[in-house]
């Protein structure tokens, strides 16, 4: 399954971010906190350079917690302060204006030692690709509903300035996605969790990837799930397994295999399998040596 997907306002976003950065105090990375480096752009460091940045783990409501710690313990060893939000419902808004203070502090502090009484507010750029929450994290910081939000990636696709209280001035960009899945495994990863459209998308292939995942990360919920003693070895009698379960059966009893992996890539994205956390930091290292 080969993903290429880079819309030509996708294109137009990284020539914005770049024009723009002069503008701002800091950068706010948001990312998925369920695959916090796949659904990072790897041109990202590239393209704001030495600016400041705080990552943003959204959605950390539907992570695994302590894989969650694992990350902010991974960015920090990087020398990058990253907090868990949930901007959905509004968690963990408060720290962000308190963790961009704190990043800034020696700048503002030398404004102050110049004679700026009273600093202007932080300037903020979101940035993150698409579906990530940025929409849903300035209207919660904003506490109004400015940003267009949506389930569909790549909803926001102006770029507009927003004041949050006195404090805090954010700068809402498009987002931004590579022009192509070189690690075709982050692809899939980006797919199960909503980021890319599913009519790029190989369902089978998908669900293949997301099946063996939780056999490896969460058996015993996948065995849970689906009345499992054991987790059969092959994919085939998985597909079955599920299809009869969940009355997936075409004429004459023969299981619809298209139907089962509906179901299954259905179940994952709606938590019915509970928190989720599609790769860690230890992954990493593992695919690093590989290399």
């Amino acid at each position: 399954m080969t993903i290429q997907w880079f819309p030509g306002h996708m294109a137009k976003a990284r020539r914005e971010v770049t024009e723009k950065l002069k503008l701002v105090d800091i950068i706010f990375e948001l990312v998925d906190a369920r695959i916090p480096y796949s659904s990072r752009n790897p041109m990202i460091d590239e393209i704001i350079q030495h600016k400041p940045r705080l990552v943003l783990l959204n959605k950390a409501d539907m992570a695994d917690k302590e894989a969650t710690r694992e990350w902010i313990k991974y960015f920090a060893g990087k020398g990058i302060k990253a907090l868990a939000i949930n901007s959905q419902a509004g968690e963990g808004m408060k720290e962000i204006v308190q963790a961009s203070h704190e990043i800034l502090k020696e700048k503002f502090d030398r404004m102050r030692a110049k004679g700026v009484k009273n600093p202007r507010a932080i300037r903020a750029m979101i940035v993150g690709i698409p579906n990530a929450g940025k929409s849903t994290l300035i209207n919660r910081l904003a506490k109004k509903n400015i940003a267009k939000t949506g389930n569909t990636p790549g909803v926001t696709k102006a770029q507009q300035w927003i004041k949050v209280g006195k404090e805090l001035e954010l700068l809402d960009t498009p987002g931004i996605l590579w022009p192509k899945f070189e690690d075709q495994e982050v692809g899939k990863k980006l797919a199960v969790t909503g980021a890319i459209k599913d009519t790029l998308l190989n369902l089978h292939d998908l669900v293949i990837f997301s099946l063996t995942f939780l056999e490896k990360y969460y058996p015993e919920r996948l065995k849970e799930r689906y009345k499992l003693d054991a987790v059969p070895e092959n994919i085939v009698e998985m597909f079955d397994h599920i299809g009869v379960l969940r009355g997936c059966l075409k004429e004459g009893g023969v299981v619809d295999y298209d139907k089962v992996a509906e179901i299954v890539i259905r179940e994952i994205r709606s938590e019915k399998f509970g928190p989720l956390t599609l790769e860690r930091p230890n992954d990493l290292l593992v695919n690093t040596e590989k290399e």
